[in-house]
Order: structure tokens, then sequence, then C-alpha cells
């Protein structure tokens, strides 16, 4: 009787393991430049593509390049500064639009063509670090007040989507704009746009 019971808590014991091993994820690792759709909707690949795609009509664009010319020549070699604004999500699902700015953001800063200020919540904690530096750090080594500086060009954008179904097949088309605006002018210095992305998903039909 004793024997049995060793016997049967052993291969409880096995089972128990087999079991939990079975139950346990399997991760695969593949490349970052792997597109990989697993519901259709927007997914990182998405946003590498938009990004890239807007960053390279950017970097190209004409009327960029000349006004960049013409403000560097009007002050003193001075690269025109720009401000990061609000990257808008219009669709009908959720979008985190801060990879898509910041990509354009770290690529246009790195190609030597523009400076970049900070904004949001990095500027709202610089100025209240600035503000605490008058009260507890040496004069000498305090930062100064009202010394920013001011951005020449505010970098916007939104995503729109449009879903259309029919049965079991649902076609999402992205819409994504960006655009930098002269702050003082309020005239339009470039505009870029993608109309890349579209996704047919089709289910799989129901058994009756």
């Amino acid at each position: 009787m004793r024997k049995s019971l060793v016997v049967f808590s052993c291969v409880a014991l096995v089972a128990a393991l087999v079991s939990a091993c079975s139950s346990s994820p399997k991760v695969t690792r593949v490349g970052t430049d792997t597109a990989i759709d697993l519901t259709g909707r927007w997914n990182d690949t998405d946003a590498r593509m938009v990004a890239e795609s807007l960053i390279n009509n950017s970097l190209t664009s004409p009327r960029l390049a000349q006004f960049i010319q013409q403000y560097t020549a009007q002050n003193n070699g001075r690269l025109p500064a720009v401000l990061v604004g609000s990257f808008r999500n219009e669709s009908s699902e959720h979008i985190d639009t801060a990879i898509i700015s910041r990509m354009m953001e770290s690529a246009i800063f790195n190609s030597g063509k523009m400076d970049f200020v900070a904004g949001g919540a990095t500027r709202v904690e610089l100025r209240a670090e600035r503000q605490d530096q008058q009260v507890f750090a040496s004069e000498a080594t305090a930062s100064a007040l009202a010394n920013e500086t001011g951005a020449v060009l505010l970098l916007t954008g939104s995503i729109n989507s449009i879903v259309e179904q029919s049965g079991n097949t649902t076609v999402r088309s992205y819409f994504i704009n960006a655009e930098m605006t002269h702050l003082e002018r309020n005239t339009r210095i470039w505009i870029g746009e993608n109309r890349d992305i579209r996704k047919v998903i089709t289910q799989p039909r129901r058994r009756s």
C-alpha cells in the first residue's frame, strides 16, 4: 500500500511538472525590422515606416532647406530651433503618437540641420529647477532665468484612420500628417504626409 502511494505521488509530481512546462509561454526573439501583425491594428512597424517617411520628407524638402539657409545667414550661422508640439491621435484606436514625434526629433536633430528646444513636461521641470537654484545654488553656479532659447518653428502632426468592414473582412487605412509652422509668422514652412499604411484583415468564418 505504501509503495503504491509513493508511485502515485511520483506520477502526480511528474504530471504537474509536465503541465507546468507546457503552459509556459514560448518566446522568440526577432529583429526590430521584422514586421509582425497580430491583430491588424497600428503597431511598431507602422510607426517606424511612417517616421522614416516623414523624416526623409522633411530633410529633403526644398522649402525647409531654403528657410534654414536664410535663417542661418541672417543669424550669424545659428540654426533654427524647433519645439515639438502636440501630435494628435484622431483615429479610432489607441496609438502612442509620441513614438513618431520622438523619432522625427532625434533624426532631424542628429542631421545637424536644426536644433530642438525642450517642451512639455521637460520644460516645466527645467524651469522649476532653475527657479529652485535661485534660492539654493550659489550665485556663480545658478542657471540664469529668462535666458532660454526661443523656438522658431513648431512641429505638430496628427493621425487619422478610416475603417471599412464587410462580412469578415476589415480594411484599415491610416493618414498621417506633420507640419512645421513659423511661431511668429504663423506660416507653414514644411508639410509632410504619409498614406502608405493600409491593411486588409480577414477573420476566420465562424462555424455554425
